[in-house]
């Protein structure tokens, strides 16, 4: 593998199911029915780029419609001490017979489309938007859910080297299930204190961990959250941590864009500078309002790496791209 920065996104591609616990269709439906549009858009801008993407999708999605989709449900299902955040519990009573009457929970033609570009990556967001660290779920409950997605993926031709845990919920004794299943790379949180996955976190602390994050978005108060091969290449499956979400433009904060624009810009740099990996990820649906002032912001990040990648060589690359490049490296 070429001594160069590497430049990763990564996109948590779920529609409906991986907001239906906190939201509802008239809180945010204009955001998931927005994907539609988002999607086209965005692979657009990536090929104007040169630019390759890892979309871990959540398994619901392949299906088009309601019969083929209960065809692959798990045969263990996750007994969440919170109900509501099964999908399982009610929620398919709102889901509609297909596709054609229903956008908000299924997208089997967005993903025929992501597939007519090769450079990118379909990898893995579970099958249900399962959350790994939630009470009452066991590992057993998690590896049936892997199944699950593996098998709906296979159906259609589409074989995983990557998985995104839902909410970022990082439990590392599941990591032995995504090794069974010959998964190579996921996504680890930013290592900082206020990105860190725990459990049982109580309200005060949640808080302040939001509060933070919030800010690290605009100042570097945390780092430039850079990886090196070396760090990376130490265990498998292999984390490829996160550097920074990408968070959408919000109107009320229009005056501070330009500071959120160049701490991701300063930290692209710093990467190609020093021949180290820069993650960026987003939902799809985080750009389904408010579309064209977050494709400028976008555009003006690639244009960024562009230049990156003439002066430095910083190259763009999936997550299962770049897993399979150490695997080479250590045969």
């Amino acid at each position: 593998m070429k001594n160069t920065g590497k430049f990763v996104i990564s996109l948590d591609f779920e529609l409906l199911w991986g907001m239906r616990d906190e939201k509802t269709i008239a809180e945010y439906g204009e955001n998931i029915l927005g994907v539609w549009k988002v999607i086209p858009r965005m692979l657009d801008l990536f090929e104007k780029y040169n630019v390759s993407a890892t979309f871990a999708t959540v398994g619901f999605l392949f299906a088009s419609d309601k019969e083929g989709l209960m065809k692959f449900f798990p045969k263990r299902k996750p007994q969440y001490k919170n109900p509501n955040l099964s999908p399982y519990n009610g929620h398919f009573n709102l889901v509609k017979g297909s596709e054609a009457e229903d956008k908000y929970h299924y997208a089997s033609d967005l993903i025929n489309l992501i597939r007519k570009y090769p450079n990118h990556e379909i990898a893995t967001h579970t099958f249900s938007h399962y959350y790994c660290n939630a009470e009452g779920q066991t590992i057993e409950d998690f590896r049936s859910d892997i199944k699950s997605a593996i098998s709906i993926g296979s159906h259609f031709g589409i074989g995983y080297k990557s998985l995104i845990f839902p909410r970022n919920m990082f439990n590392e004794e599941y990591l032995k299930v995504c090794e069974e299943h010959r998964i190579l790379a996921y996504r680890g949180n930013e290592i900082a204190w206020c990105y860190r996955a725990e459990k049982g976190v109580s309200k005060l602390k949640y808080k302040s961990k939001q509060a933070v994050r919030l800010l690290d978005s605009y100042m570097n108060l945390t780092g430039h959250h850079c990886y090196s091969l070396e760090d990376i290449s130490k265990s498998k499956p292999y984390n490829i941590p996160s550097s920074r979400f990408l968070r959408p433009y919000a109107p009320v904060l229009w005056a501070v864009e330009s500071f959120r624009k160049k701490r991701i810009q300063d930290s692209m740099t710093f990467a190609a500078k020093n021949n180290l990996l820069y993650h960026l990820w987003w939902h799809p649906h985080n750009f389904g309002s408010n579309q064209d002032e977050n494709f400028n912001f976008l555009e003006d990040i690639l244009v960024h790496y562009k230049k990156l990648n003439e002066q430095y060589g910083f190259e763009s690359i999936t997550m299962g791209g770049f897993a399979e490049k150490i695997q080479i490296n250590h045969e």
